[in-house]
């Protein structure tokens, strides 16, 4: 179970001291040496990049065949102090990804290693400004949203998990996860039916589907809405992307304190590492290749929503 390594990456976070140096201790002291910070100051202040990778015993690291599975934390910061005290819900992609990482090396100090390599990468800053939005007041980042994927979005990976609070909206109504169709060069495609199994596996219920607009797969900067900024990953990569949404019954703010539900938080959790199971042993797709290559047949590139457009 994952729920220790998601009470003890809340404690870690949950602090105005916290840096990216700290969560890479605490990365490594669970056994997994390869963990990179770096901090990146932008014009609204600064946020330490923390990007781990944990090999696979048939991993592209160790010269093998099996994929790379990436897992990004997305967030714009996990605290909005001075304005907020505490966590804020949106720094639970972090959380997430930060857990995952844990888990992963207790995992492999207990001799289960992963077929494939993960890659985990989030960002940690608790002093974010924040943003209005029509529905509720959201997170703000540091660091504008090129700079995020440019650190987060790495070209080893070869699928992506974006992980992301998603409560301050009316579409999706059930406290849990949900997931998103995957997302690839502009295309929204089908949900993936082994995402949807393990969906229920791991939650015991049935899937629920975070519905996506053409102009949530868009980047920001281009002055349209967008749900939040679970997708933007998609902008960055060629590889098919899937987001996973932390979600409420009610809409909650992003930069609302003591919103974070640990048990919510494991599922996501337990969800990507059993994804990051399936996909590195070539037992889980996000999409099908064939039905990807009639689309391009027929209709051709999409990749003009992974640009800002005509101005």
């Amino acid at each position: 179970m994952s729920l220790g390594t998601v009470l003890q990456a809340l404690e870690l976070l949950d602090s105005a001291v916290v840096t990216g140096q700290a969560v890479g201790d605490a990365i490594r002291a669970a056994g997994v040496p390869d963990v990179e910070v770096e901090r990146f100051t932008g014009a609204r202040g600064s946020t330490d990049f923390v990007r781990v990778t944990v090999p696979g015993a048939r991993g592209r690291r160790a010269g093998g065949e099996a994929p790379t599975l990436g897992i990004v934390g997305r967030l714009g910061g996990i605290g909005a102090r001075p304005a907020k005290v505490g966590l804020v819900s949106d720094g639970d992609g972090a959380v997430t990804a930060i857990a995952c990482a844990l888990k992963l090396g207790r995992m492999a100090a207990q001799g289960d290693r992963l077929p494939g390599d993960v890659i985990l990468a989030t960002h940690i800053c608790p002093d974010a400004p924040t943003i209005a939005h029509p529905v509720v007041t959201m997170m703000n980042s540091p660091v504008d949203m090129a700079t995020l994927n440019r650190h987060e979005v790495r070209p080893e990976m070869e699928a992506i998990l974006s992980v992301d609070t998603t409560r301050g909206n009316r579409v999706v109504n059930q406290r849990g996860i949900a997931i998103s169709p995957t997302v690839k060069e502009g295309w929204i495609l089908r949900v993936a039916e082994d995402l949807l199994t393990i969906v229920q596996n791991v939650t015991g219920r049935m899937p629920v589907v975070l519905p996506l607009t053409m102009q949530d797969i868009t980047p920001y900067g281009n002055d349209l809405f967008h749900v939040n900024s679970i997708l933007q990953p998609a902008t960055a990569t060629a590889v098919p992307v899937v987001g996973v949404a932390l979600t409420a019954e009610v809409p909650v703010p992003g930069s609302a304190t003591g919103a974070s539900q640990a048990v919510d938080i494991d599922l996501a959790v337990r969800f990507c590492l059993e994804v990051a199971k399936a996909f590195g042993a070539g037992l889980c797709r996000f999409h099908d290749p064939a039905e990807w290559d009639a689309i391009q047949r027929r209709y051709g590139s999409m990749s003009v929503l992974q640009t800002l457009g005509r101005a």
